[in-house]
């Protein structure tokens, strides 16, 4: 792993996750010591100004907090007075390739619990409030400088009515301030508070813990379209009731039966995680490709030069099953170690004696928008 002994400040990747990893905060100074960030201000405003971006703008003014919602205009982002503010942008992975790069950098987390690359940008005395997540975090800090204040407070007690949850009672326990190329680790529940020092921007790799509730209810929506309960109630043993507005045993006894009849297994667990997982946020759409290449062009290309996957797609695998986009595909076991490869590394190298079927299922994915020829 490149720079693996400076990005978790000269611990194993074993040693982070055993000690750190959901645990506790981890202060890195010079984890990618090279680094001053992907993006200057004005092209993190201009990004934020499409439609295509995912942005909050946040303003404090006299303690009080306001949040607006993209899309923005660069009107928005001029006359704030004596407010501070920040600009949060979400998914720049899905934006640039340098971002999609430096998420490589982090591959010891599975792909199936990254979420993605949000980038923020404030002048001095800008941030967002002490507030905890419920997810783990990487702050690696670009152009600037940003006082970083955290807690392990149990007390949860929010501002009412603010637009943000931010902490009432916010206790600091430990605090830095990090420049260029140093990296702050928070597992989740961990209060914390950035403020900007000077002109500041933070990329914070987030990884996504989803609530069982939400997994629950999803996999039950998961399930609708695949279970299959046959017949239809009937009675033709009914007897008179005392009182007619109870559901009686028999009706209930007889229900109960039916849906027993849904059942599921690991198999199915693990197709619904990987569709799940690698669905596409609502706002993400992908573009066909402007001159379409035939499916012999395609070969040829992927033969000579390789494929890479789009910077918004989402690849995921278990087994013999491969999941692009929210969507599985059984493959056979020879073939399952390429297409692996692909998830892995988001790209291929040039491959002259790929399969003809994986070829095709490729090809269907390049005409997706999913991937392209490099």
């Amino acid at each position: 792993m490149k720079n693996i002994s400076t990005l978790l400040g000269g611990l194993s990747i074993d040693e982070f996750l055993r000690d750190y990893w959901q645990k506790k905060p981890l202060l890195i100074r010079g984890a990618i010591p090279e680094f001053t960030g992907l993006l200057s201000p004005k092209q993190a405003i201009k990004l934020a100004c499409t439609e295509e971006a995912q942005a909050r703008l946040i303003t404090q003014y006299n303690g009080e907090f306001e949040l607006a919602q993209s899309p923005f205009t660069a009107k928005d982002f001029k006359d704030f007075g004596k407010a501070h503010w920040t600009v949060l942008l979400q998914g720049l992975n899905h934006h640039l390739p340098e971002a999609a790069e430096l998420l490589k950098r982090f591959d010891f987390i599975p792909h199936a619990r990254l979420d993605d690359l949000m980038v923020s940008y404030a002048p001095k005395g800008g941030g967002v409030g002490p507030h905890f997540d419920p997810y783990d975090v990487f702050l690696l800090q670009g152009l600037g400088h940003r006082r970083w204040q955290i807690s392990t407070q149990a007390d949860r007690t929010l501002i009412e009515g603010a637009p943000l949850r931010i902490l009432q009672d916010f206790k600091v326990e430990q605090e830095w301030v990090l420049g260029p190329g140093d990296m702050l680790y928070l597992p989740p529940q961990c209060a914390h508070n950035g403020v900007a020092e000077d002109d500041c921007m933070t990329y914070s790799i987030g990884f996504r813990t989803p609530a069982y509730q939400e997994l629950a209810e999803q996999f039950l929506v998961y399930l609708q379209d695949r279970i299959v309960v046959e017949g239809n109630y009937a009675d033709p043993d009914l007897k008179t009731q005392a009182h007619p507005s109870e559901i009686s045993s028999a009706m209930l006894t007889q229900v109960e039966q039916a849906i027993k009849q849904v059942r599921w297994d690991k198999g199915d667990i693990a197709n619904f995680l990987g569709c799940y997982l690698s669905e596409p946020k609502p706002h993400i759409y992908f573009d066909t490709p402007e001159t379409e290449l035939s499916l012999k062009k395609f070969a040829k290309a992927l033969s000579s030069n390789g494929i890479a996957l789009n910077l918004k797609s989402q690849m995921l695998c278990r087994t013999d099953t491969v999941f692009m986009n929210g969507e599985s595909t059984q493959v056979e076991a020879a073939d399952y170690a390429l297409l692996r490869e692909l998830a892995d590394n988001r790209s291929l190298p040039a491959q002259p004696e790929c399969p003809e079927h994986v070829i095709e299922t490729l090809y269907e994915w390049y005409l997706d928008g999913y991937l392209a020829p490099l």
